[in-house]
């Protein structure tokens, strides 16, 4: 069955918005029981700034348009002022709402967020908050423990199965003075209380030999509690070269001996949200050669395979920004300038009552707003 889109617009307009949230990015969604539609962003002037926020907007008529939460979050904790780094929100229960984020501690705020001689990121915590009124307030902060684990952000959407239970995604790193070679693992942390407790980390997707960096995980729920699908964008550091999105299937209710190898499928492309729905997966990847592309994958079985002819462009973007790599002979270094200069990506997609919602950030390198599409079939 094709899908057709049914309507577009914009979430947040980055044009109307003052300086201090001209730069909006990293975007997230979750349906509430009632039918509400809220989608989350992080914004401040300029990518990974020393202040940068969360922003909301909220939709109560199946995202035909969009109303700003003017809830403003708290960024000092401890005593400690930070920034945010994602906006990813589930209902733990009907009527609490949750946002989980990165923080970044920016003690000093002239350092930036990636040592370029480390390889390092500044230190980082897993926060939590919960709203009872879908969004309009918030309680405070409290961290989520990751362990040993270090460098460690957010990647992704919230999943919650049908037992209840909740999983929040998140990738690990190492912390920006620390001189040893760097070993990326993609992690979940699962609560069966509701986002109260979590259990210790779980591996989702690590390279043995580092050689091969699964980012920026995007998983989706299966019908079998614990079950999920995976999408990662991969970065070969040995032969500096991004590869094709690679897949992994899996459960947090069998961890023994769990393949913890994704494998790689025919999309070109960097960060991928995915959908499962029945023995389909749905893929909406970023793909920065030029001209950009937001496009929608579809696999008829459960991922194994992917028709280019089901492949339909949500949107096509003319890169402005002065970018210096490509897919292959990447400067690791200069990737990561590149990536606070990337002017579009980051979707997300979720399943609503008459079709899917998909959105995704655009927009001009000084300007850039959150945008939607809603999809029928």
């Amino acid at each position: 069955m094709n899908m057709e889109i049914q309507r577009r617009g914009i979430i947040y307009d980055a044009t109307q918005s003052s300086d201090a949230e001209k730069i909006a990015y990293t975007t997230s969604l979750v349906v509430l029981d009632s039918g509400v539609l809220l989608a989350g962003w992080q914004m401040g002037t300029e990518k990974h700034t020393p202040h940068n926020t969360i922003g909301l907007a909220r939709s109560t008529d199946g995202g035909q348009s969009w109303q700003r939460i003017p809830h403003r979050f708290e960024h000092v904790l401890d005593g400690v002022p930070g920034s945010f780094l994602a906006a990813e929100m589930v209902e733990a229960v009907s009527g609490r709402l949750q946002i989980y984020s990165t923080w970044v501690n920016r003690t000093d705020p002239t350092l930036p967020l990636f040592n370029p001689d480390t390889e390092g990121l500044l230190p980082t915590k897993i926060v939590v908050c919960e709203s009872t009124d879908d969004g309009d307030s918030w309680s405070a902060w409290r961290e989520i423990d990751t362990g040993e684990l270090k460098g460690c952000a957010v990647t992704g959407p919230i999943l919650k199965w049908s037992d209840g239970s909740i999983g929040c995604s998140f990738e690990s790193f190492k912390e920006f003075d620390d001189p040893s070679p760097v070993e990326p693992g993609a992690w979940i942390v699962v609560s069966r209380d509701a986002g109260k407790s979590f259990a210790s980390p779980t591996l989702i997707a690590q390279d043995p030999t580092h050689g091969k960096y699964f980012w920026d995980q995007r998983l989706a729920t299966k019908s079998e509690p614990g079950a999920y699908v995976g999408m990662f964008w991969t970065h070969n550091r040995a032969e500096q070269c991004d590869m094709n999105v690679h897949i992994i299937h899996g459960s947090t209710e069998q961890v023994t001996n769990a393949n913890t190898i994704p494998t790689e499928t025919v999309i070109e492309g960097q960060i991928c949200a995915c959908a499962a729905d029945g023995n389909r997966v749905l893929a909406v990847v970023v793909d920065r050669e030029q001209p950009g592309t937001i496009a929608l994958w579809t696999s008829k079985d459960n991922g194994a395979s992917w028709a280019i002819e089901d492949r339909m462009v949500l949107h096509q973007h003319d890169e402005q920004a002065l970018l210096t790599q490509g897919r292959t002979d990447i400067d690791y270094v200069e990737y990561w300038d590149d990536m606070a200069k990337w002017s579009f990506g980051h979707p997300a997609i979720q399943k609503i009552s008459d079709g899917w919602l998909v959105a995704w950030y655009a927009g001009l390198p000084d300007r850039m707003s959150i945008h939607f599409a809603i999809l029928s079939e």
